[in-house]
């Protein structure tokens, strides 16, 4: 029996058409990582500002979870963020469901009215949810609507739904739907159907969800900012304000802190979705 040849180690001339590609890609990773690796080292610098260094400290992460304002911001965005991800988790869900299974008429629209939320610039969903409680929620009993919690909840939503619809979808193009078709036949109705074969499948996508909704709600700034009112302060708004009134390394350690939660939930998100979001956008 033949024996396929040995892949043989690259020569010189191949290592010096590589290493432009590598230097780029180092380069890229630098610019996109050095302000928050900084950011990180300068939340334990001892002096009080923020790019002196003075020596190694962790008092400032002892002001940053002793602070009222800052330990009440956090517990707005927890709240605000828990909220919309049980809602956006099932909206999404039900959306994706009703996508993967059915056809309609306009279809093809409303798949794309989904993504809007996605590739609409913030500054531009933030505009229109303020527009939208400030004047049409108004109409026709000229009651405001108020700019709290509630108003916060209803806008992350309204973009935290569709990244969950699209992870969901990408996790059913994989059903096998003679797995379905095999509990109809062993008596099973459409809603046991739905519990014990669908809904075990779409866990994984659900979850990654879930996740997704959590973290982009937790800490989104532009839309919360103008959907916001003077006794609603959330946990990047607080971080915001301190950084143009009284930047100290305690906001460095509020924004580590933040990051470090941010970045752990979005990679255990991706790392359960696997390439259901790959799928998803490039179609079933």
């Amino acid at each position: 029996m033949a024996q396929s040849p040995t892949k043989s180690a690259p020569g010189p001339l191949e290592y010096l058409r590589r290493w432009p590609l590598r230097l780029w890609l180092t380069a890229v990773l630098v610019y996109l990582y050095a302000p928050l690796i900084s950011l990180m080292v300068f939340s334990f610098n001892k002096s009080r500002a923020t790019i002196v260094w003075r020596g190694f400290t962790l008092d400032w992460y002892g002001k940053a979870f002793t602070d009222s304002d800052l330990v009440i911001a956090f517990a707005n965005s927890l709240t605000i963020a828990a909220v919309s991800t049980i809602v956006s988790t099932v909206l999404g869900a039900l959306t994706a469901l009703l996508l993967w299974r059915f056809r309609f008429p306009l279809k093809t629209i409303f798949e794309g009215a989904l993504g809007l939320p996605i590739v609409v610039p913030e500054i531009c969903m933030g505009v229109a949810m303020l527009v939208f409680f400030t004047q049409v929620m108004p109409w026709p009993t000229n009651l405001a609507w108020p700019l709290n919690l509630g108003a916060i909840i209803i806008s992350h939503i309204s973009f935290s739904f569709s990244f969950v619809a699209i992870v969901v979808r990408g996790r059913l193009a994989s059903f096998n739907r003679e797995l379905e078709e095999a509990a109809k036949d062993l008596g099973a109705g459409e809603w046991r159907v739905f519990w014990d074969v669908l809904v075990p499948h779409m866990a994984p996508g659900l979850l990654a969800g879930a996740l997704l909704a959590f973290t982009l709600s937790l800490d989104d700034f532009v839309i919360t900012f103008f959907t916001s009112g003077p006794d609603t302060t959330t946990f990047p708004i607080l971080v915001y304000s301190m950084v143009r009134f009284s930047p100290t390394p305690e906001v460095n350690a509020a924004s580590t802190i933040l990051i470090v939660l941010t970045v752990g939930l979005t990679a255990f998100a991706l790392w359960i979705s696997g390439g259901d979001v790959v799928r998803a956008e490039a179609g079933d």
